[in-house]
């Protein structure tokens, strides 16, 4: 595959590095962030051209706003979810109505989004959802609940999926349908407190939220194909920028090796090399898959490799640095929250990457069903 970057991707590079020095130290909070990039026109990239606000870019140019993004030290993005997964979603699915709603806010940074999908006891198995929708005129009343659901404290909108048939099972008789937050009684976001000490993830309860009927997107009882639709978006450039992260983060590792002393260790050593050589057979198995020559587990295969290559890289992290990674800041207060260094944020983050966005044993269990074609796992087997 040629995956080679011509002079105007460069020039795009360039111009896109020259607006990040100019305005990602000046960025105030995540929203505002948002509505800047949106000003811009950076947000959408690899939208179509619309008037949904957006300037469009090719695939490589895509690649290089992503990676110049990554390191130039700007806040984490907000408005993610609605533009990488709503937003192709919508495209693909969505009607021309929903989509002049829906993606202009988006676009602008106005909007932001988060995904109602896990649920208790139906985390990794998306098929046995139970929130329910139930139609009432011209709307659907929402009562159920979701977890893990991330930045819904800071969403204005969530997509839902829901079973809008009562009598169905498992992928039928579901619907995405696009609910407004901003409901009073109707909807209560709780954060849960990470052992991180941030709270980026929450519960959400609805209690008789309504949807209006146009916003379901595809068909009534049709959610579960616009879902997985949805799911096969995740994928993308956006891989590309999350290895830049972990580039700086392996960085970051072997100078405390080398400061620690702890790269004298042959093993260690060893481990520190392996990263090194894992992380790029990752971004030439990313630049593969953008370029069309994946197959229907690549996915899967993606995030086995990334999860648990980053969940290494923080038991690295804390090794090299031997017993003063486990000692916290002097001024710690029981009466506060306490801090991390980074070492040791990476460290206890990055222990839930193989199970969220779909476990490694629902990783491999996708593989070897759709691309070896083993036998189906039986269902309810622990």
């Amino acid at each position: 595959m040629d995956f080679e970057f011509t002079s105007e991707d460069e020039a795009f590079r360039t111009e896109a590095r020259g607006w990040l020095v100019a305005h990602a130290d000046s960025a105030q909070d995540r929203r505002t962030w948002e509505r800047t990039l949106g000003k811009a026109g950076w947000i959408g990239l690899g939208w179509p051209e619309g008037g949904y606000g957006n300037r469009t870019a090719g695939l490589t140019q895509q690649v290089a706003w992503a990676e110049e993004y990554a390191r130039s030290g700007a806040p984490p993005r907000s408005g993610h979810i609605g533009e990488n997964l709503l937003a192709p979603t919508l495209l693909a699915h969505g009607t021309d109505e929903q989509k002049s709603r829906f993606l202009p806010p988006i676009a602008a940074g106005e909007e932001l989004w988060c995904q109602g999908y896990s649920e208790p006891g139906a985390g990794s198995d998306l098929a046995g959802v139970r929130t329910s929708a139930v139609r009432e005129g011209a709307s659907y009343r929402i009562s159920g609940q979701k977890i893990w659901t991330s930045l819904a404290h800071e969403a204005d909108w969530c997509f839902v999926l829901a079973r809008t048939d009562p009598g169905s099972r498992r992928h039928q008789g579901l619907s995405f349908l696009l609910v407004p937050m901003d409901q009073p009684g109707r909807i209560e976001v709780r954060p849960i407190r990470q052992m991180t000490g941030t709270s980026d993830f929450n519960e959400v309860f609805f209690d008789g939220a309504h949807a209006r009927e146009e916003h379901v997107v595809g068909e009534e009882g049709q959610g579960w194909r616009v879902a997985m639709s949805l799911l096969g978006f995740e994928r993308g450039v956006s891989t590309l920028a999350q290895q830049i992260g972990f580039a700086e983060e392996l960085g970051r590792v072997v100078r405390a090796a080398v400061r620690t002393g702890a790269v004298d260790d042959p093993v260690l050593r060893a481990r520190l090399v392996r990263q090194w050589a894992e992380l790029r057979a990752m971004r030439w198995n990313a630049l593969r898959t953008l370029g069309g020559s994946g197959d229907a587990g690549a996915p899967s295969v993606a995030k086995l490799l990334w999860a648990n290559w980053h969940q290494r890289l923080g038991e690295l992290a804390v090794a090299v640095r031997g017993a003063e990674a486990s000692v916290g800041p002097a001024d710690w207060s029981a009466s506060a929250p306490y801090e991390l260094d980074p070492d040791q944020h990476l460290f206890l983050f990055s222990r839930a990457d193989t199970i969220y966005g779909g476990s490694d044993q629902v990783q491999r269990t996708i593989i070897a069903e759709r691309v070896l074609g083993l036998p189906r796992e039986p269902k309810g087997v622990v």
